[in-house]
């Protein structure tokens, strides 16, 4: 099948094209409006892209090769099958980090219970011929329930318990088995993904309490996926329909992104809902900072306040008490800093209880957890907080945006993934980052 896309100023004129360079066989595949991207996007004319495909003679593997993946839909009702037992995917062997803390005594039950069923599939494997096939693996990944199994054999070696079994082993209990199966494939997935096992043992107990002898895959999926969604929560989002002017501050350490996640915001609310916005900034520890706030400040037609100490914020914050929202860019510092965090807690705190105030501590989604749950604990001292987390895009494993949530018990508010002002922020969408949490792409 071939697949191309066609742009024009209305949709006739991209259907027109389409039906010109393929033919009268196309198929339409999806019509959409484009609007341009960038900073300057929303002075740009929308144009229409028409996606439409074509049946050829190349068979569907070639298709699949060239370039042209098929999307994965991971809802929580979807029908997700297993692998049947046995079934082995060869890999490179990888290093496999084993729990480090002791958890509960079911979790404990089930770990014995996947350790022998790991042990009857090498077994299997050493007399089961397996197709090596390069294409039939990156085929076979993009898919959940295969990336699942890729899991499930991915430590088939792995260093064996001395606990003794607390439970049947599952090929005394085929239901048993099963379930010890999906459990197993979870906890890699997850791990992989960066999330702390502490996160993944609470998060398997819960489920195993409501899960019964011969729970089907999808009860079983259904439930974590849900356990998941819940645990991270719905977001905390700036409320612009409230009577102003609000006062927002952005607080974190240097190099997340502070100022362009300020500018996102403001651009959201500025063009696309027409409210007045400013722009006050305590960054004078960086010239490059506030040339740069003040260069997003003239194309918003936004005015900007540079507040030098403290004691000023309330005066600045008062020339604009006709304003709906005011946004407050602080100094990144190094959460070693003591000095410069105790300014920051005091310019949070000077203004009077008549300002509706909310702060958003901003981190990046490719800091080590370690620091992240440092910098969580320094910047709790100076005030509460909700979250945002830059940089989605340059990382491939998001655990530690759920890790962050339940070690900080804050809710996580936006997230970025590009440096496009204003296109690339959304709200957080839980539901779009446990598909991702568990395997898909």
């Amino acid at each position: 099948m071939t697949i191309n896309k066609f742009q024009g100023k209305t949709e006739e004129e991209a259907l027109e094209k389409a039906k010109k360079e393929m033919g009268p066989g196309l198929v339409i595949m999806n019509v959409k409006l484009v609007k341009p991207h960038g900073l300057f996007g929303f002075l740009k004319t929308p144009y229409y892209e028409v996606t439409a495909a074509m049946e050829d003679k190349e068979p569907e593997s070639l298709t699949v090769s060239s370039g042209i993946r098929r999307s994965i839909d991971l809802t929580a009702d979807e029908k997700i099958e297993l692998p049947k037992a046995g079934a082995v995917i060869p890999e490179p062997q990888r290093k496999v980090v084993p729990p480090v803390e002791p958890i509960s005594e079911a979790a404990r039950a089930v770990g014995d219970i996947l350790h022998a069923h790991a042990a009857t599939e090498q077994q299997a494997a050493s007399v089961k011929s397996i197709s090596t096939d390069t294409d039939l693996i990156e085929e076979r990944l993009e898919n959940l329930q295969q990336f699942l199994e890729k899991k499930l054999t991915d430590d088939a070696k792995a260093k064996a318990s001395d606990k003794k079994m607390e439970l049947e082993t599952p090929h005394e209990d085929t239901d048993a088995g099963e379930s010890v199966r999906i459990f197993r494939m979870l906890y890699r997935t997850l791990l992989d993904n960066e999330v702390d096992e502490v996160y993944i043992n609470q998060l398997t107990d819960d489920v195993m309490k409501v899960t019964r002898k011969g729970s089907s895959v999808d009860f079983i999926l259904s439930h974590v996926y849900q356990k998941m969604v819940l645990k991270f929560g719905n977001p905390h989002v700036i409320n612009a329909k409230e009577k102003g002017p609000q006062i927002i501050f952005f607080i974190g350490p240097t190099g997340v992104g502070k100022t362009t996640t300020i500018a996102k915001i403001a651009s959201k609310f500025k063009v696309e809902q027409g409210k007045k916005v400013a722009f006050l900034t305590a960054d004078t520890y960086r010239i490059s900072a506030t040339e740069q706030l003040r260069t997003y400040a003239n194309i918003l037609d936004a005015p900007l306040t540079v507040v030098y100490a403290p004691e000023e914020i309330q005066a600045a914050v008062s020339k604009f008490s006709d304003y709906d929202l005011i946004f407050v860019d602080t100094a990144g510092f190094s959460h070693k800093n003591e000095a410069q965090r105790e300014d920051t807690k005091k310019l949070l705190h000077m203004l009077d209880n008549q300002y509706k105030t909310s702060v958003y501590l901003v981190l990046s989604a490719t800091t080590k957890y370690r620091d992240l749950k440092e910098i969580c604990d320094i910047y709790r001292s100076i005030a509460d907080y909700s979250l945002i987390f830059t940089k989605l895009d340059e990382t491939s494993a998001y655990g530690n945006l759920l890790n962050i949530k339940l070690y900080a018990d804050a809710e996580i508010s936006y997230m970025t993934n590009g440096q496009n002002v204003p296109d690339d922020i959304a709200v957080f969408q839980a539901q779009e980052i446990v598909k991702k949490l568990l395997g898909g792409g």
